[in-house]
């Protein structure tokens, strides 16, 4: 069993770790709230554009935009959102897992990396990885996102990847994250919002390759930076119910410590009572 000192010396340590972990949770909760009020500020624009494709891609050739050309899939490209530090629980873990078992569907499959727990996994499979991000911070802006988005862009266009497709993890709410992998290129209108929309016609002005040059990258841009916002959620989410968890548990760990130091100093007086006694009582025989 512990000594008291020795219990007393973990108590403080306890005691600290608790202070540190309550301190994280607060903070996590600040950004979790800012994040989250983006999040759902841009999930309209996101939709609205999507809209708009789901709106013209009836109306024009495939073969209008480059970004709308469907190829046989022999190389595949994942952009891969994750956070650059970790204490967010099984999040990066749950996210690289769903992205390994879509990967194994495709014939090969290349990496862009944003954040350094998505690098390292990727270097640790040894996978290819195409171009690699981090430090965007808890506030990213559109400017340093679509940079990230000229990459899919271009590995797609030069034909380097068939497929582009998007791995984050999508913020629902604060106890509930999802994993998600969603094909950006090429982009194709979706079946289902197709049939429910009413027979229009459109006039394109000046014509629908300019007006699609100009709507298509837009869209994926916008796709990136509303990934980049939704795991950035999802992080400052995980890492405020983690701090909050490692909270109570120390609390829990405080007092089973406290009760045992509490023991062991019980029976420490107990012990020289019992000496002080013993010796009284041979000083009395003697």
């Amino acid at each position: 069993m512990p000594s008291e000192r020795e219990l007393r010396r973990r108590l403080r340590s306890v005691r600290n770790i608790r202070q540190v972990t309550k301190a994280m949770q607060t903070v996590a909760a600040s950004r979790m709230r800012r994040a989250q009020s983006s999040v759902l500020a841009s999930r309209p624009y996101e939709e609205r554009l999507r809209s708009v494709l789901n709106d013209l891609g009836p109306h024009v050739e495939p073969e209008a935009h480059p970004l709308l050309v469907r190829r046989p899939v022999q190389r595949a490209a994942i952009l891969l959102v994750t956070s650059d530090r970790g204490l967010v629980g099984a999040m990066n873990t749950n996210l690289m897992r769903a992205a390994l078992r879509f990967a194994r569907e495709k014939p090969e499959v290349g990496y862009v990396a944003v954040g350094r727990k998505g690098i390292a996994a990727v270097r640790r499979l040894r996978a290819p990885l195409i171009a690699e991000f981090t430090g965007l911070g808890d506030r990213p802006s559109s400017t340093e996102t679509n940079v990230i988005a000229r990459v899919a862009q271009e590995e797609y266009v030069s034909g380097r990847a068939d497929e582009v497709h998007l791995a984050f993890t999508r913020f629902v709410n604060t106890l509930r994250q999802v994993p998600t992998v969603r094909r950006i290129l090429p982009l194709v209108p979706e079946e289902e919002d197709i049939d429910a929309l009413p027979p229009l016609e459109y006039i394109f002005e000046p014509d629908p390759a300019t007006v699609l040059g100009a709507v298509l990258p837009r869209l994926i841009e916008v796709s990136v930076y509303q990934a980049i916002l939704e795991s950035i959620a999802s992080e400052q989410s995980a890492l405020m119910v983690a701090m909050r968890n490692a909270t109570d548990n120390a609390t829990d760990l405080i007092d089973d410590l406290t009760l045992a130091s509490n023991k062991a100093r019980q029976g420490r007086i107990t012990k020289e009572m019992l000496e002080i006694a013993t010796g009284a009582e041979a000083m009395a025989r003697g």
